[in-house]
């Protein structure tokens, strides 16, 4: 493991074109292909800040706020929250734009787990996050507490 490191260290912006192979009979975007955008960036944030590989452990509940429809940009924007000793969660904000009105609004959050593994895919010690600004300080301090959340679920489900 390697010093802490700060949030823009690793973060992601991903922009995607909703293309006819990405949506339903409605031309809405598949709920799926935004799930993949998620995973995707987000695993890119997480092996950025961990210099390692990196596996999906979890992805907490996904809550679509608004269709994006074919031909309409997705903006994701993704960074680590908070870092434990092998895990971390990264935070996705899906953002739409319309091209042709300039209209964008919020589309989803997600918060996955993701964990670094060594080269036998045995979890791997990670650097901490430094917070720097309000809102990282805040996202952060959240983070620790669905953590905490997401602990307890775990023990209550081994049980």
């Amino acid at each position: 493991m390697t010093g802490a490191r700060t949030v823009s260290d690793s973060r992601v912006v991903m922009t995607e074109l909703v293309l006819p192979t990405h949506t339903n009979a409605l031309g809405s975007i598949f709920g799926g292909v935004v799930m993949s955008w998620i995973d995707i960036a987000a695993a890119i944030a997480a092996q950025r800040h961990a210099r390692r590989q990196v596996v999906t452990a979890s992805i907490d509940a996904l809550h679509f706020v608004a269709p994006v429809y074919q031909g309409w940009i997705v903006n994701l924007i993704a960074s680590v929250n908070f870092a434990a000793k092998t895990s971390m969660e990264i935070g996705v904000r899906v953002d739409a734009e319309n091209p042709i009105t300039g209209e964008k609004f919020h589309t989803a959050t997600a918060y996955l787990t993701f964990v670094a593994v060594d080269d036998q895919l045995k979890p791997i010690a990670i650097p901490q996050i430094i917070p720097k600004s309000e809102d990282e300080k805040r996202r952060y301090d959240r983070a620790q507490e669905r953590r905490r959340i997401r602990l307890e679920q775990k023990k209550a489900t081994l049980k």
